[in-house]
């Protein structure tokens, strides 16, 4: 096995003290009002709310985590005033702080446990990325009819819109049958259009090939193998004292009407799905996300004991090579993104969002990783302003990675 996770210092990990350092106060500078506008970075003007609410960040290299701070609140808003656009304080005695180990909905960040669960299942011979998924699941009419596989619907060449509005169905036949008749806009394979529909017919297909309900599945053969013990789906009510709020869904725009989200799943369809869904709905940590990048990373290298083996982790990591030489698109990851990434991007970094404003960057080239876990949906989702804040970071680990280089620490 890999060696386990620990925290140590900046050159421990072969980064640049200084630059690294910098993460923290200029993530800081966000949660307050006038920094969030696009393109303004933290030095003043923009928006007039802040970025977030709070926040989580985790950096490492190998297995030395560098750096794991909290800033700002996990709750602290009790609702959402769309005539004023401001948010309702709780009273100041029930904020709750931002900790580095609290746990946040990671929204989308849930894709790359479904496309991890996916790829397992190619590596030991019960799906094949290239056969139709009608072969596994034939109430996939509309994939059936188009000849949609698995590894089109890990790289979101299915041609499916982004998304459905499910949760307006009135239980899970309707909502199964309306997601199977959908027809993609774009032949498969032919153009990329990120859809949560894409990990929504994939779910269908892993509970059928391995018999057992995704958030099972996910337990059994990812964050239960890694030690990952504040992850998994529909988080107990014993942990919302830990749990960030997310979004007042009573505002204008709320798709379901809710009140305050907290301790329960953001995204409207998984939330209809009972919690459970291959595009959204698990809980985590910074730390538990560093277990999970670092055992995904241990893989590509091909570490014994890890996650997965070196080509399949490949595959996902964007690192395998492809029909013309060079490396293929990675399979759940998003690569060469500099609006999320920053100086990261163009270097081979791999990652992901999530709407709630998360996102983890992996960089298979030096073993780095980077964690952001924030709340910026609380109280509304208007008030976040682009994605400033994860590219800040995400310069600051390229050039933490470029001076230790570049000085020999």
């Amino acid at each position: 096995m890999a060696p386990p996770l620990s925290r140590g210092t900046c050159p421990e990990a072969g980064l640049d003290t200084d630059e690294l350092n910098r993460i923290v106060p200029e993530l800081a500078r966000w949660l307050e009002p006038g920094t969030g506008g696009p393109g303004r970075g933290p030095d003043g003007g923009g928006s007039p709310h802040p970025w977030c609410a709070g926040a989580v960040v985790l950096a490492g290299r190998g297995p030395v985590v560098a750096l794991h701070e909290a800033m700002g609140w996990a709750v602290r808003y009790g609702g959402y005033d769309e005539h004023t656009d401001r948010g309702v304080d709780l009273p100041r005695e029930r904020w709750v702080p931002m900790r580095p180990d609290t746990v946040v909905d990671l929204a989308s960040l849930t894709k790359l446990f479904t496309a991890v669960a996916a790829v397992q299942q190619a590596e030991r011979g019960t799906l094949d990325l290239d056969a139709p998924v009608a072969g596994y699941a034939p109430e996939l009419t509309a994939a059936a009819a188009h000849g949609v596989t698995a590894r089109h619907l890990l790289a979101h060449t299915s041609g499916l819109r982004p998304e459905l509005p499910l949760y307006d169905l009135p239980g899970p036949r309707e909502r199964a049958a309306r997601l199977a008749a959908e027809e993609p806009l774009a032949a498969p394979g032919t153009a990329r259009l990120y859809s949560d529909l894409n990990l929504l017919l994939l779910q269908t297909v892993l509970e059928r090939v391995t018999g057992r309900p995704l958030d099972r599945l996910i337990a059994e053969d990812i964050t239960g193998p890694l030690g990952m013990t504040a992850t998994r789906y529909n988080p107990p009510a014993s942990w919302l004292p830990r749990i960030a709020a997310t979004e007042d869904q009573r505002a204008p725009w709320g798709k379901l009407e809710r009140g305050m989200v907290h301790g329960e799943v953001h995204d409207e369809n998984a939330y209809a799905m009972g919690g459970v869904a291959g595009h959204a709905g698990l809980f985590s940590t910074a730390w538990d996300l560093a277990l999970f990048a670092r055992a995904l990373l241990d893989a590509g290298e091909g570490t014994a004991g890890a996650l997965l083996t070196a080509p399949c982790a490949a595959l996902l990591l964007g690192t395998a090579p492809g029909p013309d030489g060079k490396s293929a698109a990675p399979l759940g990851f998003d690569a060469g993104r500099p609006w999320f990434m920053g100086e990261l991007a163009g270097r081979g970094a791999v990652g992901h969002t999530g709407f709630t404003g998360t996102s983890l960057v992996l960089d298979p080239a030096s073993g780095a990783f980077l964690v952001l876990l924030a709340n910026s949906v609380h109280p509304s989702r208007t008030w976040r302003d682009g994605s400033g804040p994860r590219a800040a970071a995400g310069t600051r680990l390229a050039r933490a990675l470029k001076q230790s280089a570049a000085t020999g620490h």
